[in-house]
């Protein structure tokens, strides 16, 4: 297999992998795929009657169902058959309760991998890690892919608990690397390269594709506790561009109140205008979207032309051939390498907001955010 060869099939690899996942229903009626958790629908408590006469309409009685309350005031209605999206635009139309009800959403990691320039990634120069300082550090917590243990990133550096490594490289034999292996390493990275001041949490919720589900990613938000930065480089569309359920309800409770704030990747589809969450809920009628931070990518002269923007977008950062740590394999010498995408381009923020987080967390990204518009591109603060 030559060099051409090994991307084309690199770019297509989490293709075929969602493609074969028998759970996953990916609806291609829109502009861009809604991808969810086939016969499972999620609602708030104080909607779970209109979630029950949806699922009703649609011929299922009591004796065909199975319910749980995967967080506090959220329930889980799952029927073999059940048609989530249709359940949910059912609540929509008849009560205009906006995103209380809707699908269990399959979310993607946000590495660059859709073509033009840009895709897998390749080996680089090492870089430098500095020491950390002496200040008390910004907890910083990266929900992501596993954290392969055989990498630079200075395992004194982070903190990850067993179940949050990850084992798998190559899941279907094929000789090349499952599209985002290393994922979390990367972001990691990129986050210790700059500030000194962060004290960096991995927990997995992705696998080696980048693929996870709202609520594996909500019950993993609802477990963290301790964080002050949360670094999302991951995301997706949702039915009708409705906020997702049940990551709303973990994002209220882990952010209301509280000076802890959400750094979320703006996705890599070139699209403008649409939704991509939890990014977007940047600006969404929600009372914490000040604490949601949307990154869009740039190259350093303009927004990369594969970065989602919107008005929902705060701020771009540098997202284009980012260097940092890998993974130490036989095809990157150093263990470090070059890799594009908003995924990337998030953990530039999260640093930056580390580095000011005097007097706090919430003070530190309205700081960010009003800096950076010294530096504009496309009309987006900017982070050079």
């Amino acid at each position: 297999m030559n060099a051409s060869q090994r991307l084309e099939r690199w770019r297509s690899r989490r293709a075929e992998h969602l493609a074969a996942l028998p759970w996953l229903v990916t609806d291609t009626a829109g502009v861009r795929p809604v991808r969810y958790v086939g016969g499972e629908l999620l609602a708030l408590d104080e909607h779970y009657d209109d979630a029950r006469a949806a699922v009703s309409a649609q011929g299922h009685n009591a004796a065909d169902l199975a319910e749980d309350e995967p967080l506090p005031g959220v329930r889980r209605i799952r029927a073999r058959g059940l048609d989530p999206l249709r359940a949910a635009r059912r609540v929509h139309e008849r009560a205009g309760r906006g995103g209380l009800v809707g699908p269990n959403h399959v979310l993607l990691g946000a590495p660059h991998e859709q073509g033009g320039p840009f895709g897998r990634p390749v080996a680089s120069r090492a870089a430098a890690i500095a020491a950390p300082g002496v200040e008390a550090p910004v907890r910083v917590a990266v929900l992501d892919t596993g954290v392969w243990a055989d990498s630079p990133l200075p395992p004194s550096r982070y903190a990850v608990g067993a179940s949050d490594y990850e084992t798998v490289v190559d899941a279907d034999l094929d000789s090349v690397l499952d599209s985002d292996v290393g994922h979390a390493n990367f972001i990691a990275g990129v986050v210790l390269q700059g500030t000194t001041r962060a004290q960096v949490r991995i927990v997995k919720v992705l696998d080696s594709f980048g693929v996870g589900t709202e609520l594996d990613l909500a019950l993993r938000i609802a477990g963290l506790g301790d964080a002050d930065v949360l670094n999302l480089s991951l995301g997706g569309y949702t039915a009708d561009d409705q906020p997702p359920v049940l990551l709303g309800a973990a994002l209220d409770r882990f952010l209301s109140g509280r000076d802890r704030v959400v750094v979320a990747a703006a996705g890599n589809d070139g699209q403008a205008g649409l939704p991509y969450w939890p990014a977007a809920f940047a600006a969404a009628d929600v009372p914490w979207k000040d604490q949601v931070v949307a990154v869009a990518a740039h190259d350093g002269t303009a927004v990369c032309p594969w970065s989602n923007t919107g008005p929902w977008v705060s701020l771009a950062a540098p997202g284009a051939d980012v260097v940092s740590t890998y993974i130490n394999h036989p095809d990157f010498g150093t263990g470090w390498a070059a890799w594009s995408g908003t995924s990337f381009a998030t953990p530039h923020v999260v640093a930056a907001i580390a580095e000011a987080a005097h007097p706090g967390a919430v003070v530190a990204a309205a700081k960010i955010v009003q800096t950076g518009a010294a530096h504009s591109f496309a009309g987006y603060p900017t982070i050079l």
